[in-house]
């Protein structure tokens, strides 16, 4: 009964990133990046890659979901993905992680536009319409609604997808991503925490 109970638990999480990825395409969040420096349980406070302390507050149904490492084999055609980018000097988009998305959030935030991972970089979440091996990697072509990128993958490029998570996941320490948004007071929720697995920070 508890295995069926964890196994529901993973499911009801996987399902959850797909909801909230497609809320995150219209709702335009706050996305914070850094470790949790203090939770609570109803609020959380995030030391910030940038180096500002962000306290956030915890929805009443919030989740924790992780993100582990995965291989480049496991990018294949037909796999859903997430990819930032950033265009080289010869005009083509090199990643800067790749996220495989499970079976349960295909379709999360499709499309390709800004991110802010890094300057200038770019999102695209797709279909892998064809997969070619290239001397330094591999070059992913992906399909969206709206058109396709052409994207090289190279050696060393952090791969990952989500597993599903606990609330004691997301603990003081754990490195993490979230997408918060913000109320009519200024103030931030969080309905989910993408925590780095045994201290791996989300690439993302």
């Amino acid at each position: 009964m508890n295995r069926i109970r964890l196994l529901a638990s993973g499911v009801a999480a996987l399902v959850t990133v797909a909801v909230i990825g497609t809320a995150w395409a219209q709702s335009a969040p706050t996305r914070l990046r850094g470790s949790i420096a203090a939770i609570d349980g109803k609020a959380a406070t995030i030391a910030t890659r940038e180096g500002a302390s962000v306290e956030v507050k915890l929805a009443d149904n919030w989740v924790a979901v992780l993100v582990v490492p995965t291989a480049l084999s496991e990018v294949k055609q037909g796999s859903f993905v997430g990819i930032a980018s950033l265009k080289g000097p010869d005009g083509v988009l090199n990643a800067l992680e790749v996220l495989v998305f499970p079976e349960a959030a295909r379709g999360s935030n499709e499309g390709h536009y800004p991110w802010d991972l890094q300057p200038e970089s770019m999102m695209t979440n797709a279909t892998v319409a064809t997969v070619a091996t290239a001397g330094d990697g591999q070059t992913l072509t992906l399909k969206y609604k709206d058109g396709t990128q052409e994207i090289r993958v190279k050696p060393g490029i952090p791969i990952v997808t989500f597993a599903a998570g606990d609330r004691a996941d997301a603990k003081v320490g754990a490195k993490v991503f979230m997408g918060a948004a913000k109320g009519a007071d200024g103030g931030l929720t969080v309905t989910r925490i993408l925590v780095g697995k045994d201290g791996l920070t989300p690439p993302m």
